[in-house]
């Protein structure tokens, strides 16, 4: 080892320029300027020429597939009068609960027939009619879970339903 060779310390991870070289001690500068002493033997020359041949090989890496089933998001449905029908004025108040009934049957088994997991029904807050009947119905069904998305049931306008 010479001055101005670069140097590692083996086991840290400091190394630098020797400044100079004292029997077996040498001495050192980091990037920092910071002299440090090490003997001899702690060090090791670095020798970029040694690495100038070596190819450097990008490996392939597997990537784990995912099925395009467990990527979907939920199915979302709302269940607002007014989204159901071109004209929402034109009917009665039971033929109104009556259609959103067939339409949250007919949407639960859509999800049971294509296997869907997980379904968001939409009902608002309103004055509790239509959130009473989408909680009879589904507590009619078997083969789901459910629960609203906020701790007081009154205060929410939807519910997750979990198809098991």
């Amino acid at each position: 080892m010479k001055i101005g060779d670069k140097v590692s310390v083996i086991d840290e991870d400091l190394g630098g320029t020797i400044t100079s070289v004292h029997g077996n001690t040498v001495v050192f500068a980091d990037a920092h300027g910071f002299t440090h002493k090490y003997p001899s033997e702690k060090l090791v020359q670095k020798n970029e020429a040694l690495y100038e041949d070596i190819r450097i090989e990008k490996k392939f890496e597997y990537h784990k597939k995912i099925s395009k089933k467990h990527n979907r998001n939920h199915l979302v449905i709302d269940l607002h009068f007014e989204k159901l029908v071109e004209n929402p004025l034109g009917y009665e108040s039971f033929e109104r609960l009556f259609i959103q009934k067939e339409k949250l049957l007919e949407i639960i088994e859509f999800c049971r027939k294509n296997n869907l997991k997980k379904l968001e029904i939409i009902h608002g807050l309103g004055n509790g009619t239509l959130q009473k009947m989408v909680h009879d119905v589904l507590e009619s069904q078997t083969g789901l879970d459910f629960h609203n998305k906020e701790i007081l049931h009154h205060e929410s306008g939807s519910v997750m339903v979990n198809f098991v």
